[in-house]
């Protein structure tokens, strides 16, 4: 079954509007979860409960546990930024590396 579906999306992917919109997706996915995944360890790490740190940026408790635990999720960058500063952290980029480049930014820029 994966090899099928590895061979259709190679096929899809010699579309350059279809692989620019699988890098988006596959840029946005990656980033928010790494984003996520991040700011929950913080917060475990720093002995927070969801419910403490609702309330240390002013929010409900559901809004917390939506974020950090949900499957499908799409944060904007201030409740992110918001989020980070009260762990104590702050938001901020870094350069793609190589690979990255060339398996994201290429085939964005391709149809540009």
């Amino acid at each position: 079954m994966a090899t099928a579906f590895n061979a259709l999306l190679a096929d899809r992917l010699r579309d350059p509007e279809f692989a620019r919109h699988h890098a988006v997706e596959t840029a946005r996915i990656a980033a928010i979860d790494a984003v996520i995944n991040q700011l929950d360890e913080l917060r475990e790490a720093s002995g927070l409960t969801k419910a403490g740190l609702a309330r240390a940026i002013g929010s409900e408790p559901s809004v917390v546990r939506r974020l950090l635990s949900a499957q499908a999720v799409n944060p904007t960058l201030a409740t992110v930024a918001e989020v980070a500063a009260a762990l104590g952290m702050k938001v901020t980029l870094e350069p793609m590396s190589k690979e990255e480049r060339k398996r994201i930014t290429e085939p964005m820029r391709a149809s540009a």
